[in-house]
């Protein structure tokens, strides 16, 4: 479990306040937006009534697991989601963070609960105000949530639209991509996937480079159907949740494991006699089902598969064996099979060799110390995505600046009243990965006359009744409309993040990112080549726990 817990730190890093009640207050008549971003901070970086952010309400009145940039601020995905309304205004655009656990006391149901509150969310505005389009930008923890909302929202078949249409989503941003597969580059299922999304024609880099290795949580990955095109996944070398080395199974078992458990409690005592049992039951359960699968295959002694191979499959959170041994075939298994001197010699040797070839790169994680390696002070990869420039490789602008870039675009594409055009795919279609088509032709059509009812509508704060919480914002099903609370900040200022306890200790002082986006139209005028605006390369310095999954 030693083990387990470093190789889940790059996932950590700060504490959830207790909760305790407060009044939740919104804006009780809705505005429509052209375009609204979806935010989804990490671990610990996200609205919370603890806080006491104020939330959106839905036209109805119910509260929204969500509150309005302004009202939260994000030192790290900030930078991202507030760039466009210098370009287009407040009155066109808005960015929404939502509120989920974040934490690692059970990480499967966090992210879920993120993407439940991310859909309960976008379901509420697009119901209220149906030409609104959509963006969604997701760092750490909350990348994981992005990636996974962005997968079910692409892949919904044609004439089963039960979150939003793929066609209102207009660009995905996933800052240390959990999820990435092996060689892939930034922008998955475009028509160039290293230089840049469809229709957006300012390069990101010259060439193919891509971050070796893949996400941690392989089986959280896949095709984002008809979103492909639309995503931009950023990726460091040395930052582990996204760029984990080839060949370290080990290090695998455990992140599964890890997934399982409630590391903020290993993280902060140890293993304890509170938390124990709940190790002794995964590890247990993992056993069993480890046994269950290979007593079910036939001839398993005589294959090539290792019992490490076989405990990383049934690790998987979302394992589910295809068939279930009866008590015979265990007896049989047990006592004949595994004990068959003729098969063992030769398996044992299998078992060997194939520990040996799948754990090449493990010892040298390892060595590397996987948290100086992603989080550490001043070298942590995961925070690569604010300053990652390079000249060499043709980046001129950071990560996170090309997606405020991209961002700015597409809310003046949707100002403009420019659709997004995309094929929702049917059963078949789903198979196969799939191409977004490219923007489509900007139209003159005004907007409908719901939309520009909604948007003379302006936000007036008002108090809703008093609410008791207890894990930071309800998850929720099935709303109608989300609006907004305040006006959004200016994007040229740098909000700095309040400071949290952290359950391990982090670096006390990390490099907060500038917030500093060229426009779209200095980079569309050949100014890509050396993006720089005033005040760039002087990183603002905030004295706040590393945000991470």
């Amino acid at each position: 479990m030693g083990v387990a817990v470093l190789v889940a730190t790059p996932f950590l890093s700060q504490s959830t306040p207790d909760a305790f009640e407060s009044v939740l207050t919104g804006a009780g008549a809705p505005g429509c937006y052209d375009m609204v971003s979806i935010a989804i901070g990490g671990r610990g970086d996200v609205p919370s009534s603890n806080a006491n952010n104020q939330y959106i309400v839905a036209a109805d009145g119910t509260v929204l697991p969500a509150a309005k940039a302004g009202n939260y601020s994000s030192n790290w995905v900030d930078p991202v989601v507030n760039a466009p309304t210098a370009a287009v205004g407040s009155d066109s655009y808005a960015a929404i963070y939502v509120d989920y656990p974040a934490n690692m006391a059970s990480y499967e149901d966090a992210v879920d609960a993120g993407v439940a509150n991310s859909k309960t969310v976008m379901k509420s505005i697009a119901k209220e105000c149906p030409n609104t389009k959509f963006s969604v930008v997701g760092y750490s923890e909350g990348a994981d949530v992005a990636r996974r909302l962005a997968m079910d929202v692409g892949n919904q078949e044609a004439g089963d639209i039960t979150i939003v249409d793929p066609n209102s989503v207009v660009g995905v941003v996933i800052l240390a991509d959990a999820g990435r597969a092996a060689g892939e580059g930034p922008f998955p299922g475009a028509k160039d996937p290293y230089a840049n999304p469809d229709g957006f024609n300012v390069a990101y880099q010259n060439g193919t480079t891509v971050a070796p290795g893949q996400g941690a949580l392989q089986g959280t990955g896949g095709s984002f159907g008809a979103l492909n095109g639309k995503v931009a996944s950023f990726c460091s070398e040395g930052d582990l949740t996204c760029s984990l080395p080839e060949s370290t199974s080990v290090l695998q078992l455990a992140v599964n494991v890890a997934r399982q458990v409630n590391v903020d409690s290993l993280q902060k005592d140890g293993l304890t006699v509170a938390n124990g049992p709940q190790v002794a039951a995964v590890i247990g359960r993992i056993a069993l089902a480890a046994l269950n699968e290979i007593a079910t295959q036939d001839d398993w002694m005589k294959s090539d598969q290792t019992f490490l191979d076989v405990l990383i499959k049934v690790s998987d959170p979302y394992y589910e064996p295809k068939a279930t041994a009866t008590a015979g075939e265990l007896v049989q298994f047990t006592t004949g099979e595994l004990l068959n001197v003729a098969y063992l010699p030769k398996k044992m040797a299998n078992e060997v060799i194939g520990a040996i070839e799948d754990n090449k790169n493990t010892i040298a994680v390892v060595q590397s110390d996987p948290y100086n390696l992603t989080l550490g002070p001043d070298t942590g990869h995961h925070f690569d995505y604010w300053h990652d420039t390079n000249a060499a490789d043709g980046k001129n602008m950071t990560s996170a600046q090309y997606a405020a870039t991209w961002l700015t675009q597409l809310a003046e594409q949707a100002q403009n009243g420019q659709p997004s055009t995309t094929e929702v795919p049917d059963a078949v279609g789903l198979a196969a990965t799939m191409t977004a088509s490219a923007t489509a032709t900007p139209t003159t059509a005004p907007k409908s006359a719901s939309t520009t009812a909604s948007s003379a509508q302006k936000v007036a704060s008002t108090k809703s009744s008093e609410q008791a919480t207890t894990t930071g914002a309800p998850t929720t099903t099935d709303t109608t409309q989300a609006t907004s609370t305040s006006e959004a900040t200016a994007t040229t200022t740098t909000e700095q993040a309040s400071t949290t306890d952290a359950t391990t200790e982090a670096p006390a002082e990390v490099a907060g990112p500038v917030d500093v986006v060229p426009s779209v139209k200095q980079v569309a005028a050949g100014e890509q080549q050396a993006v720089r605006s005033e005040g760039e390369g002087a990183e603002v310095t905030t004295t706040t726990p590393v945000p991470a999954r």
